[in-house]
């Protein structure tokens, strides 16, 4: 026990003096920076004083990782022009300063280019598509990612390889929360063990204040005893002089009364053993006073005892609680991956109980999206530009559904893309996704009018939106996926299937929902696979001036 106990204190002495030293780095940084001589040495050190003000103060870590970046252009250093521009982006993103974030991120990623810097490539591009994003302008957003899809292609390093190091990095990193949640039970433990040691020193301590009081209550009877005995002592001494006095005059006396001398004799006998009594008592007052010194030193060290058990409790705690925030930051990267792949109830009630049921939804609207002549247009193209070609369209369909809170992907079927809004407690209205169909259409048509113009292939797609019931779950053990099932489903399906290409085709069910929000065209009774006659409508555009909600 004594080891484990001087294990957590040597763990939390650690922890002390690593923050400790982020304070003192700080400041030995800056002194190295005024005695440094060489451009590359202060490119280093303004470097690190700009990661190190990041958080703190973002004039200062602006000064240093603009002094970084001039330094590491002036002698060539791709690498730490690189890392100063991202860092100078992530200073500008602090300060909600986009222009001038996007223009160094830029720069990151034609530094990190020259560097062959892939991990700061994919964070600055990254960084450079959300903003875009943002700003809505889905086609810039895509031309970023298609660059440094491009560059990965020509250098070498594909998507593939980038994505089986993102798994080795997530089999290493759940490899380390397995070993921290080892750390934490063994914490755990420890502090339980120290919990139960205290409080059987709490109860030490009971009983020996118990006994100190006893103690204090002896000692003050002893004192009061020690009191009378030399209250006893003054009367002997008093007695004595007497004595003295009385022998005196019978030593005068002796010569005439020799029976009076044998009687002085024993009188003085009398009075020394009166005086080796007295001797005997003062003596024992005296061991009485050091065993009270004794008793007042063995209660000061127990009190320092309690005092380091009490430091050491303290420091577990502090390194109890680091352990704890590192564990729930994976916890966190683990729900964002899970909700990537699930909508936010379904994963709560998977991580919970496990499983997750499945659930009735009245009013969803479902959008199906599907290409013309995909077939013949595959024949046309490499596989290659096939692939790249329909990724192009899908990310940028995920970006267009990504703005809208109501709208959830369910899946991609070949070259059909799927997606419903109203998988939620409450009512929603279909507005947001049948805006976001004319956002797909106005997209392809863009594409469709670059692809002419360099006379390649294009795409043109039908889309079709019926509102209706469905049942929504997760099916699977391995690999599952969220989907939904139903007669509306199918219904959108045959929609989707009699609308023209570049048409956003909508049923009388859900046209009655959106009427007053976007100007729409009556087609009249359409012959639907399996269906009979359903009566459609193609939506032109958002009326002027109605909200989307």
């Amino acid at each position: 026990m004594r080891k484990q106990i001087k294990y957590l204190l040597s763990l939390f002495a650690f922890v002390l003096l690593g923050f400790t030293a982020w304070g003192q780095d700080i400041a030995d940084l800056e002194q190295q920076l005024k005695e440094a001589s060489s451009t590359k040495e202060k490119m280093y050190l303004n470097f690190q004083l700009g990661e190190a003000y990041l958080r703190k103060d973002t004039d200062k870590a602006l000064s240093y990782a603009k002094a970084a970046h001039s330094q590491s252009t002036e002698i060539k250093n791709n690498n730490v022009a690189a890392g100063s521009a991202y860092l100078l982006a992530q200073i500008y993103e602090r300060d909600r300063n986009t222009r001038n974030q996007e223009v160094w991120l830029k720069s990151a990623t034609r530094y990190a280019k020259a560097a062959g810097d892939a991990d700061l490539i994919i964070k600055s591009v990254d960084k450079r598509s959300k903003l875009a994003t943002k700003q809505r302008n889905y086609r810039r957003a895509y031309e970023i990612n298609q660059e440094a899809f491009s560059y990965f292609s020509q250098s070498g390093t594909s998507m593939g390889d980038l994505e089986r190091k993102f798994e080795m990095q997530k089999k290493a990193l759940e490899r380390s929360k397995v070993d921290l949640q080892k750390q934490k039970d063994k914490l755990e433990f420890d502090v339980r063990n120290l919990q139960l040691e205290m409080e059987q020193v709490d109860a030490n301590n009971s009983q020996l204040e118990a006994k100190q009081r006893q103690l204090l209550k002896v000692n003050q009877e002893r004192e009061s005893e020690i009191s009378e005995k030399e209250k006893e002592l003054g009367d002997l001494a008093k007695e004595k002089e007497k004595a003295e006095r009385t022998a005196e005059k019978r030593a005068e006396e002796i010569d005439k009364l020799s029976e009076a001398a044998a009687k002085e004799e024993l009188a003085k006998k009398e009075l020394e053993n009166d005086l080796m009594h007295a001797q005997l008592i003062a003596k024992e007052s005296e061991n009485l006073r050091n065993l009270s010194i004794a008793t007042a030193g063995g209660v000061f060290l127990l009190a320092l005892l309690f005092y380091s058990r009490y430091r050491a409790k303290r420091r577990a705690n502090v390194s109890l609680e680091e352990k704890n925030k590192i564990i729930e930051e994976e916890r966190q990267r683990s729900d964002e991956l899970l909700l990537n792949i699930l909508p936010q109830p379904i994963a709560e009630e998977l991580k919970e109980s496990g499983k997750a049921r499945a659930r009735r939804f009245d009013e969803v609207t479902v959008l199906f999206t599907d290409f013309k002549n995909f077939t013949r247009i595959s024949e046309l193209l490499s596989p290659e530009e096939l692939v790249e070609e329909l990724d192009k369209c899908f990310k940028a369909f995920d970006f267009i559904i990504g703005q809208y809170e109501d709208i959830e992907k369910i899946k991609t079927i070949g070259d059909a893309y799927m997606c419903a809004s109203g998988l939620t407690e409450r009512r929603v209205m279909p507005n947001s996704i049948v805006k976001a169909a004319l956002e797909m259409q106005l997209f392809l048509e863009e594409q469709k009018q670059e692809r002419k113009r360099i006379g390649k292939p294009y795409f043109e797609a039908r889309i079709g939106i019926h509102t209706g019931p469905v049942v929504a779950g997760v099916v699977g053990v391995k690999k599952f996926a969220y989907d939904i099932w139903g007669d509306t489903v199918n219904t959108a399906s045959r929609v989707e299937s009699n609308s023209d290409p570049g048409r956003v085709n909508i049923s009388e069910t859900t046209y009655n929902l959106v009427r007053y929000k976007f100007e729409c065209e009556y087609r009249g009774k359409v012959q639907a696979k399996n269906k009979g006659q359903i009566d459609m409508y193609y939506v032109n555009r958002e009326l002027s001036g109605a909200l989307v909600s």
